[in-house]
């Protein structure tokens, strides 16, 4: 089966020539590389030529529009693959990444996206943050339970996944502007019911430095995380009928309240702080998490950072049998 591999790019120099030698020495052949320059200033058009014209199934266009969605709807016109993916131009793929994928996709069948481990490296070293992160994604990947979480963070980043071109059509391509787009895609692929397909070795290695596009670009700033995140709960999880609460009173829990007071939403507002009970926020009384009534549970946004705190907050709301992504749902 031919894989399509989509790549946008700006200013790719000096990480884009490591990326397409790990393509090109990819063990499975039959896949062919679109990459959209999107008004590169630096040596990436260079590069570009020269390496289509020592491989063919490298090809590159230029961008007509603006921006990685721009570059994404152009690569995806161009391809011909019956299995789609993504790559960004400062990663590395390992050796075998397109064959497990490919070969876990052909024994799941349609209706699946391939999701394989992913691993951080950087010259300065990965900060805490980042290995974090990671470890978090590939526990979740192994367990094929990436949506469980999908509140919290991108649980499926652009360089991971691997799908039928069918599937990728059903859920929309990459026919929407929202940004962070890979974090939106991960949203659609929730909605229309795909199910993970778990690779369970490192596939794709994740290259961190200080001017990649998701510390830099305004559209990967913190609003656009949110804005995202609550317009899937209101179209997807929102139980009218129930009760909103959120649990946290930190930034995150500021900026949730004052996201949905902005929309005229009703809710009430529980913090386990003892110096925050009984305040007033935003017209709001903090109350404590005992006033919590989980006989009549409410939806509960939890908006706390403290990992400690989250595994005590899911120990107990379990234990009631409430269930995430239904009842309570983690936006950090």
């Amino acid at each position: 089966m031919k894989v399509s591999i989509l790549i946008p790019v700006k200013n790719g120099d000096p990480f884009l020539k490591e990326c397409l030698d790990s393509i090109v020495n990819q063990s499975y052949p039959h896949w062919e590389v679109i990459v959209v320059n999107d008004h590169s200033v630096d040596n990436t058009v260079s590069l570009l030529e020269a390496y289509s014209h020592r491989e063919s199934r490298i090809r590159f266009f230029h961008n007509k529009g603006k921006g990685i969605v721009k570059a994404l709807q152009l690569a995806y016109s161009q391809c011909g693959g019956e299995l789609i993916t993504r790559m960004d131009a400062d990663d590395l793929m390992k050796p075998d990444k397109i064959s497990l994928m490919v070969a876990q996709l052909i024994r799941k069948g349609k209706g699946y996206v391939g999701v394989g481990l992913v691993e951080y490296f950087a010259e300065e070293g990965v900060g805490e943050g980042y290995f974090y992160y990671q470890e978090w994604l590939n526990t979740l990947t192994l367990n094929g339970t990436n949506f469980n979480e999908i509140y919290k963070e991108c649980v499926i980043p652009s360089p991971s996944w691997m799908m039928f071109k069918e599937d990728f059509e059903k859920i929309g391509r990459f026919d929407s502007e929202i940004y962070p787009e890979d974090y939106e895609l991960a949203f659609r692929m929730m909605k229309h019911d795909l199910k993970i397909a778990s690779i369970p070795e490192v596939i794709h290695l994740w290259r961190d430095y200080s001017s990649r596009t998701s510390r830099t670009d305004p559209h990967y700033s913190d609003n656009f995380f949110l804005n995202l995140k609550m317009k899937y709960f209101f179209e997807l999880h929102r139980d009218s009928q129930r009760k909103l609460t959120i649990w946290g009173a930190g930034r995150k829990g500021k900026e949730l309240a004052a996201f949905l007071i902005k929309l005229n939403c009703e809710f009430s507002w529980v913090t386990n702080n003892p110096n925050k009970i009984g305040r007033d926020i935003y017209g709001k009384q903090l109350k404590s998490e005992e006033e919590l009534d989980l006989n009549q549970p409410p939806q509960i946004l939890i908006a706390i950072r403290n990992k400690a705190a989250q595994k005590e907050i899911k120990k107990a709301l379990d234990s009631r049998n409430l269930a995430p992504n239904f009842d309570y749902f983690f936006l950090s």
